[in-house]
């Protein structure tokens, strides 16, 4: 807890029973509420996370990236969470920086924080592939200059909320894939959440989980379109679910309309 705030870690989690140990064991006491929401892996990490001591939930089958957030998302607010913090479970981020990227958030400074990997300059020395970098830079450049903002990176996979921006955006608008992540930092921007950023050291090495090239081209091309999609939608030449008060919220519909959503989600 941090200013009398509840803090929670969602981690969505495939095939993540080689890096989970080390992830959780860092993570810092002032943690209230440990999740971990399981995308039908085929390797031990629901095992590993129940001996770990972690709330587990497990999706019926593999469903995405995205839509593992939104369960994650939404448990962490069932169980009475003021900031959650998204951390992946590969140990690509370290889970040492939750503290602080908490406290921006408990003590109200900023809404969302980000763990930026470029801010430092170190990436690429912790073996981030050129590729992978170039693409960031690009990106980041095209949607700073349409979504009006100025962020060292919008594709980073560790980031703090407030339960009122989990509450208010309209997540279900959202891809089950990976450019959920950027869709849902355009709809921050869109309904004028406050954003923060801090310097992340990150780690690629082989059991870190990373799209190859061919999901990372797609990614890019959603990065694109969602950048776009704003950018019209600021002109008012398009209105999108997306970037409505009125789309689908985590809580919008209930239990049934969640569950049909998501498939079943189990506790273990």
């Amino acid at each position: 807890m941090i200013n009398g705030k509840h803090v929670a870690v969602v981690m969505p989690a495939y095939n993540a029973e080689k890096t989970l140990d080390v992830t959780v064991g860092e993570l810092p006491d002032l943690v209230d509420i440990r999740i971990l929401v399981d995308d039908h892996s085929s390797d031990q990490t629901v095992d590993v996370a129940h001996r770990l001591g972690l709330h587990v939930f497990q999706h019926d089958r593999n469903y995405g990236y995205g839509r593992n957030q939104q369960t994650c998302y939404r448990e962490a607010l069932a169980a009475g969470a003021d900031v959650v913090i998204m951390l992946h479970p590969d140990y690509q981020y370290t889970p040492l920086l939750i503290t602080a990227m908490a406290s921006m958030v408990a003590y109200d400074v900023y809404d969302v924080v980000l763990g930026s990997r470029i801010i430092g300059g170190r990436a690429l020395l912790g073996g981030m592939p050129v590729y992978k970098y170039i693409a960031n830079r690009l990106l980041t450049a095209f949607e700073n200059l349409f979504l009006g903002v100025k962020l060292s990176e919008y594709h980073t996979g560790y980031r703090a909320f407030s339960r009122k921006v989990l509450t208010e955006l309209p997540l279900l608008e959202n891809s089950d894939d990976f450019v959920f992540d950027n869709q849902m930092l355009a709809q921050c921007v869109h309904f004028g959440f406050r954003i923060g950023e801090v310097s992340c050291p990150t780690k690629y090495f082989e059991e870190a989980s990373s799209i190859n090239f061919r999901r990372s081209v797609k990614y890019g091309f959603g990065v694109l379109a969602t950048t776009l999609q704003f950018a019209l939608q600021r002109m008012g030449l398009v209105h999108l679910p997306r970037f409505s008060d009125k789309g689908r919220k985590l809580e919008a519909g209930g239990e049934t309309y969640y569950a049909a959503r998501t498939g079943t989600v189990r506790s273990v």
